[in-house]
């Protein structure tokens, strides 16, 4: 018999209830994982400002930072499909995904750095030259495929991307209705996702 006044504990195995914005996340991850543009739509609408503002804590460059982003949301494209619902929340999955992104372009940088300062009197390894050679090479194919895009395309993606400005914001600053704007990303995003070879 338990003491008057006092609750037994919740087990610890029980979990904690999801929010409806984390079921909302998990459920258009889902449908972005099999191709839906729309939904990717509201997934950056959701997540975009707060991947940035990981991203910022990490790198501190307002460039980089903004560049990192662009790459985050590009995986969370490519890779929704990898998302396990049953190991944690759709947020928690794309916030890691962001700090990671952002460690590994400090890392990176540092590594430049300091080749820089050796390369006159110390032979590279060729894991590190490699390293460097592979993280530059997929930069480059994301600007390539960037100016694959139209104006208008790059113009939209720029703005919602790199400056982290909603869809109702970019259509403001741009003139024309969100409906333009969205049509605008979901056919770029179809081109990059074309252009990097991310298969359906």
């Amino acid at each position: 018999m338990e003491p008057k006044g006092q609750q037994r504990p919740a087990p610890a195995t029980q979990a904690t209830p999801a929010t409806p914005a984390g079921v909302q996340l998990a459920a258009q991850l889902g449908l972005v994982a099999r191709g839906d543009a729309v939904a990717f739509d509201a997934v950056f609408e959701q997540i975009g400002p707060s991947v940035l503002g990981v991203v910022k804590r990490v790198i501190r460059d307002p460039a980089q930072s903004e560049e990192v982003t662009q790459e985050v949301l590009l995986e969370v494209w490519r890779t929704a499909a990898k998302f396990d619902v049953g190991r944690g929340s759709a947020m928690a999955w794309v916030m890691t995904m962001a700090h990671r992104r952002a460690v590994d372009r400090v890392r990176s940088v540092q590594k430049e750095s300091e080749r820089e300062r050796r390369m006159a009197t110390a032979d590279i390894p060729y894991d590190e030259v490699a390293e460097a050679v592979e993280s530059s090479l997929e930069r480059e194919r994301v600007r390539r495929c960037l100016n694959l895009l139209t104006n208008v395309q790059r113009e939209s993606v720029t703005l919602a991307y790199y400056r982290g400005y909603t869809y109702g914001q970019v259509a403001s600053l741009l003139g024309v209705p969100t409906g333009t704007v969205k049509t605008r990303m979901r056919d770029a995003l179809i081109r990059m996702r074309d252009c990097l070879g991310v298969a359906e």
